[in-house]
């Protein structure tokens, strides 16, 4: 079968030409060391960005169309954060900027100039874990584990907007501070979605790091 189209386009074609193989084509111009030589003018327009990411200084010429998403998955090799719907619906790709949860799926990465960006490489290590990582490890909070990064991000900035006493679409009292429940945590995690359905256990993990008895 001949893979091509009648008009000459290949399913490689579209592929390299969306957004991961924009993504692709970013140039890294340093990594916290001086600027590295290329050749701009045959990847097309591009713009200069400095981000820190996991504590480290990238500056990096990328095109304005790619998102943080793509960027951190195609150009930083990091592939904590998952692409499952691309359209901000599932929550897979949430990431930590400067403290903040945000789906990095439906932002574009030239829009972060200088902010402080933790994936979930950057919350923790192998031998020492962040303590809602560990939580979810003794809770057994994930199966297949693809939604798993996004819901320990997702959690640890859902736990630091609680501290902040950022109101939810269930705070009943506004004027008084947050106060943990079911409730509450049912509410501002939905936007993570879990497949595998193992929401039970994803919740004991929260609570545990919250301090609040299961």
């Amino acid at each position: 079968m001949n893979p091509e189209t009648p008009d000459g386009y290949t399913r490689r074609t579209v592929l390299v030409t969306g957004a991961a193989g924009v993504a692709a084509a970013a140039l890294p111009l340093a990594v916290d060391a001086e600027p590295v030589a290329h050749d701009a003018a045959a990847q097309g327009p591009t713009t200069d960005v400095s981000l820190r990411i996991n504590g480290q200084l990238h500056a990096l010429s990328i095109d304005p169309r790619v998102t943080l998403l793509d960027l951190l998955r195609e150009q930083l090799d990091l592939t904590g954060s998952k692409k499952g719907c691309d359209h901000g619906q599932c929550g897979a790709c949430t990431v930590l900027v400067n403290g903040r949860r945000i789906n990095s799926c439906l932002t574009l990465a030239v829009l972060h100039e200088g902010d402080q960006v933790t994936t979930i490489e950057g919350l923790g290590e192998p031998k020492k874990l962040h303590p809602m990582q560990a939580a979810f490890v003794k809770h057994d909070g994930y199966q297949c584990g693809y939604c798993t990064p996004g819901q320990i991000c997702s959690a640890v900035g859902m736990l630091g907007e609680m501290r902040g006493g950022m109101p939810s679409h269930v705070t009943h009292d506004l004027s008084a501070p947050t106060v943990f429940s079911s409730e509450e945590m049912r509410e501002r995690m939905s936007g993570n979605i879990c497949r595998c359905a193992g929401y039970p256990n994803i919740i004991a993990a929260i609570r545990e790091v919250a301090g609040v008895a299961t």
